[in-house]
């Protein structure tokens, strides 16, 4: 399914990008795994699944992606057919701290909006009229919403929903195919872990259950491998039902 693809995926020694890695690999894709302070899980995943390489970058420090970017060319010999924005930061931005929301919103704002906007654009730059697949992990956050103090969380997935889209439309004349996907909780260190949250937040999901990240990885693979190139833009929720739009 991916074959001859070699596909670089950002905050991949964990979670929803781990599973993307192993999904994609398993479909044949040769894999760029980026991390940030994890190098011994994120070098732990390339031996397992065989990966290009691996490239610390911290995506909170301006110009990090292009150097990402740059770096994973490098290591793929210039070509790089796929990108999976799945890094990303959840910061608390209550509105009695100051010191919390400016904080939370600049990081946010840095991480899960300008970095991998800053990605797209060079692989959109870089491919051309060759086409490539772009997926972006966001949040059910984007429509919905977070809770009372995750402002900054919630606007910053929402743009990135939008940036998105918009290159989506701009860019389908020359085959590169964008999609979103939004999920709820997911299974990963930043689901709720107190018996009291765990209970509240899976009472909201009519599933029963948080989601898995293999899931979340199982659709990334199959929209990078381009069989529906007809949902280019689109935005698809993996929420449990808990958000039907």
């Amino acid at each position: 399914m991916l074959e001859g693809k070699t596909v670089l995926i950002t905050g991949a020694s964990r979670g929803v990008g781990k599973e993307t890695a192993r999904s994609c690999a398993k479909a044949g894709a040769r894999v760029i795994i980026h991390f940030n302070a994890n190098e011994s899980a994120a070098n732990e995943l390339a031996r397992e699944v065989a990966a290009v390489g691996c490239i610390g970058e911290d995506l909170s420090q301006p110009g990090a992606a292009d150097r990402l970017w740059d770096s994973a060319k490098d290591m793929a010999d210039g070509v790089i057919n796929a990108l999976v924005n799945n890094a990303g930061v959840y910061r608390a931005t209550p509105l009695s701290d100051s010191g919390s929301w400016q904080s939370g919103w600049a990081e946010q704002l840095q991480v899960n909006v300008m970095a991998p906007c800053e990605l797209m654009r060079n692989a959109i730059n870089a491919w051309g009229q060759a086409g490539g697949s772009i997926v972006n992990i966001a949040s059910r956050a984007a429509y919905r919403g977070d809770g009372p103090n995750h402002a900054g969380y919630a606007a910053s997935k929402g743009a990135l929903v939008a940036a998105a889209k918009t290159l989506a439309r701009a860019h389908a004349k020359n085959n590169v195919l964008i999609y979103t996907l939004t999920p709820g909780w997911i299974e990963t260190d930043m689901a709720p872990s107190r018996v009291e949250a765990r209970a509240e937040a899976v009472k909201d999901i009519p599933l029963g259950r948080v989601a898995q990240p293999q899931e979340v990885a199982a659709m990334a693979a199959f929209l990078l491998s381009g069989q529906c190139g007809s949902a280019t833009g689109s935005v698809f929720d993996i929420n449990g039902a808990s958000y039907v739009r």
